[in-house]
């Protein structure tokens, strides 16, 4: 089990802040380019889930899964999206992005007067606290193959 990386986008498809931990295979592309591939991919999924579901949804789409990875999503009231890309073994991190949004994120970022918000988050104390509790995550194993 482990986590592969972390992108937060703001409501623009900025990306606002990006980490990995378990990532073995690199995309081959400039990070700027990636960050607007994967943010293009999540607004198509969301608009298709949306249209398709033959349910009013109210979470709407939460994630999806391949052969070899699982892409989760939480989308805040504001526009704030937050990916977390996982092993096969993670069936629902949609708890662990929360968490992220509401008690690393909001204490960190929206209640330091020191960083501009819709910026690039440049917080230290944000990224060690956020590393911290992604290592101390059940599922986060460092030697994941």
């Amino acid at each position: 089990m482990t986590i592969h990386n972390l992108y937060i986008f703001d409501r623009n498809g900025n990306c606002l802040y990006y980490n990995e931990w378990n990532r073995k295979k690199q995309a081959g592309i400039s990070k700027d380019e990636e960050f607007k591939l994967m943010y293009g991919m999540l607004f198509s999924i969301r608009s298709f889930v949306s249209k398709m579901s033959p349910l009013d949804m109210k979470d709407g789409f939460l994630s999806f899964q391949t052969s070899k990875y699982r892409l989760h999503y939480y989308e805040t009231p504001s526009g704030l999206k937050f990916v977390v890309n996982t092993d096969l073994s993670v069936t629902n991190a949609r708890d662990t992005l929360q968490h992220i949004y509401s008690n690393l994120y909001v204490e960190y970022i929206v209640k330091n007067p020191v960083c501009v918000l819709g910026h690039s988050l440049d917080s230290e104390l944000f990224s060690s606290r956020l590393d911290a509790f992604i290592r101390a995550l059940p599922y986060y194993s460092p030697r994941a193959a």
